[in-house]
C-alpha cells in the first residue's frame, strides 16, 4: 500500500514516501545521523524503525541486521523493509506481500538507495524511481528523493490511488540551528500528496537552507535593496542591518551572509515590495 525510496549521499541519509495511507509520515520512515535510513511498510512494524537503526549503530551490517529482525518476525512474509546503512543497501519484501510487490536496492561509493513498493500499478513504478535517482546524481538528498517519489506517483505509485507523502532527512549540521534536520516534512491527507509535498520541500528550502548565489551589497544593487526596503517599511543604521532585520521577520535568517545577499531573499524582497 505504499511505495519509498531510502538512500545515502555522502553523510545525508533520508526517506520519502508515499501511499494511499493516512500520515504514512507517522509509520514508515526514519533516518539517524551517522548510522542509517529505514522504511517499514506492507502491515509495518514500526518498532522496526528503531530497532534497525540500533542494530547498525551497535556495529551490525545491513545484511545482518534486516535478517536477524526479520528471522524473530511471525510476519515478515507479509512485511516490507527498505535499509541503508553506511555500508550496504537492502530492500526486502515478503513473499505475501499484496501485489504488485518488490524492491530495488544499489551502491557505488558514498552513494546507496533501496526502492521498494507494494499494492503499486506495477513493476514501471519502481524502475521509474531507479531511474529518476541515478539520474538526479549532484542534486541535494531531498531534492533526490523527491524526484525519485514523483516518478514513481507519475508511473503509476500506489493503485488505490494518493493519500499521504512524506520526506525525512538527515545530515550533520544542517537545517535550523544546525540540529541535522535537512528536511522534516509530511503530507498527511492530500488527494495529490506527492505534489503537495514537492510545494513543501521548495518551502523548506527557501526558509532552511544556507546562502547560495550570493551578490555583494554594492553600488546599483545596494542601492536597490535599500530602496526595496524602504517600502516595505524596515529601516536600520545600514543597509546590511534593515536586511537582517527584514530577513529575520520573514523567517530568512538561515540564508543571511556577511558576504552579500543570496539570491533566494533578493527574490522574496522583490516579491513583497511588489517588483
Amino acid at each position: 500500500m505504499t511505495f519509498s525510496i531510502v538512500a545515502r549521499d555522502g553523510d545525508a541519509f533520508g526517506v520519502a514516501v508515499a501511499s494511499r495511507f493516512l500520515a504514512v509520515g507517522s509509520v514508515v520512515p526514519n533516518a539517524r545521523i551517522g548510522v542509517g535510513a529505514v522504511a517499514t511498510q506492507a502491515f509495518a512494524r514500526v518498532s522496526l524503525r528503531h530497532e534497525l537503526l540500533d542494530a547498525l549503530a551497535g556495529g551490525e551490517s545491513v545484511e545482518t541486521a534486516l535478517e536477524q529482525a526479520l528471522a524473530a518476525d511471525p510476519l515478515r512474509e507479509q512485511r516490507q523493509v527498505g535499509l541503508v546503512g553506511c555500508h550496504g543497501a537492502r530492500s526486502s519484501t515478503g513473499a505475501d506481500c499484496m501485489d504488485w510487490a518488490g524492491g530495488l536496492a544499489g551502491e557505488s561509493g558514498d552513494v546507496a538507495y533501496a526502492i521498494q513498493g507494494n499494492i503499486l500499478t506495477g513493476p514501471e513504478v519502481v524502475r521509474a524511481m531507479e531511474e529518476a535517482w541515478l539520474t538526479s546524481a549532484g542534486q541535494p538528498l531531498p531534492r533526490r528523493l523527491l524526484g525519485a517519489l514523483l516518478a514513481g506517483d507519475a508511473a503509476g505509485g500506489d493503485r488505490r490511488g494518493r493519500q499521504s507523502a512524506a520526506l525525512y532527512a538527515v545530515c550533520p549540521g544542517a537545517g535550523y540551528d544546525e540540529c541535522g534536520v535537512l528536511a522534516d516534512l509530511r503530507v498527511d491527507d492530500h488527494p495529490q500528496a506527492a505534489r503537495e509535498l514537492a510545494r513543501l520541500v521548495e518551502l523548506s528550502e527557501l526558509y532552511f537552507g544556507g546562502p547560495e548565489d550570493v551578490e555583494s551589497l554594492r553600488g546599483d544593487l545596494a542601492e536597490e535593496v535599500q530602496e526595496l526596503l524602504d517600502h516595505v517599511g524596515v529601516q536600520g543604521d545600514s543597509v546590511a542591518e534593515a536586511l537582517t532585520a527584514w530577513a529575520g521577520e520573514v523567517n530568512l535568517e538561515t540564508r543571511l551572509t556577511p558576504a552579500g545577499i543570496d539570491r533566494r531573499v533578493l527574490e522574496e524582497l522583490r516579491r513583497t515590495a511588489g517588483r
